[in-house]
């Protein structure tokens, strides 16, 4: 059989999408690569001045060094991707399909231990025995451009479970992911599309045949947190949603979770228990100019795993909504106060604070 959820966009704009995608990457890591001398002058100059002039890390030397080593993770990740995509001639089976959870696996724990060595980054998991064993929905918080490597180089890596994914569409810019797309099950969302009950139609695909070596992970909160965003998500659930706003206006730490895409999926796969992951330390990192200002130099990261098994979750949609916003709002209370254990102990505010 073919793909679970192919591109379905036009042949022509799939094609040059992906040609553009490879030759901006290519390109880029050569003259990365050529031009190192030069540009590692430079940034240790830059840095050499703003140490003096105020003591700020050395953030230009490892953002260029990070920028090297995401290129040539991502090139090296391709160059597999196209060697699978090359066996089978799209067709999928449960071998092709694991080469790839396989591979991303390594891609994964290829950036994480990037960003982990040159920022040095400690790294404490709670409950990670609570994710493995599938099927699963791992529901995660999203706080930054960071943390999407964590599924796979944590949970993956260490239980050998295969993730299906929902991710934003605009990542199919990133060639490796729009290409391993097509054989690992991902549904791509059209933010904003207004066809939501074609878009819930199409991710409720993910949940198809799904195996006891698999999982569906999902970021409810559907963007990074920001208090602007936070405090929008609000006001648009007061009106659309009254029955839903006291709880909703408890959350601090969190976004809401956007109920469609986990509801679809807890629907989908009643069989499935239900893992939810909450972590500090990436808060505020939205942006690569969040990076450059220094708070994610030597931050402790804390990861924190809850499992429910699937008879506890309600057959209801009602009961369904009113389970996943409680669990949700324990998150928020324990992200929460490992933000304030942070600060007592001396973090840099900037690394545990979400800001604009």
């Amino acid at each position: 059989m073919g793909p679970l959820l192919p591109d379905d966009g036009p042949r022509g704009a799939r094609i040059v999408r992906r040609f553009r995608g490879i030759v901006l990457e290519t390109v880029a890591f050569v003259l990365v690569t050529l031009l190192s001398p030069l540009l590692l002058l430079a940034a240790a100059a830059v840095d050499l001045a703003l140490w003096l002039a105020r003591r700020k890390p050395w953030m230009a030397v490892r953002l260029l060094a990070m920028l090297w080593w995401f290129l040539l993770g991502d090139l090296l990740g391709l160059a597999q991707v196209l060697a699978i995509r090359a066996v089978g001639l799209g067709r999928d089976t449960p071998t092709r399909r694991w080469r790839l959870y396989r591979l991303r696996i390594r891609w994964s724990s290829w950036h994480l231990a990037g960003v982990r060595v040159l920022f040095g980054l400690r790294v404490v998991v709670e409950g990670l025995e609570q994710a493995g064993d599938g099927p699963v929905v791992i529901l995660m918080r999203h706080a930054s451009i960071i943390d999407n490597t964590l599924p796979d180089a944590i949970v993956g890596r260490t239980h050998g479970l295969g993730l299906r994914y929902v991710v934003k569409r605009e990542l199919r810019m990133i060639p490796t992911l729009d290409l391993g797309g097509e054989i690992i099950p991902t549904y791509f969302v059209r933010r904003g599309s207004g066809d939501t009950d074609r878009e819930l139609e199409q991710l409720r695909k993910l949940t198809i045949d799904l195996g006891d070596d698999e999982g569906i992970l999902l970021y409810p909160e559907g963007t990074r947190m920001t208090p602007r965003k936070l405090a929008r998500a609000k006001e648009i659930i007061a009106e659309r949603q009254p029955a839903l706003a006291e709880r909703a206006s408890r959350f601090e730490h969190l976004l809401p979770p956007r109920l469609g895409g986990p509801l679809t999926v807890l629907e989908g796969a009643p069989h499935a228990d239900v893992v939810l992951c909450g972590h500090v330390g990436f808060d505020g990192f939205v942006h690569v100019s969040d990076v450059w200002r220094g708070g994610l130099l030597g931050t402790e990261v804390r990861i924190r795993f809850w499992r429910f098994p699937a008879s506890d979750v309600p057959d209801t949609t009602d009961g369904r909504t009113d389970w996943l916003y409680d669990r949700w709002l324990a998150v928020d209370a324990w992200v929460g106060e490992q933000q304030a254990r942070a600060l007592e102990h001396g973090a840099d505010p900037l690394a545990v604070t979400p800001h604009e």
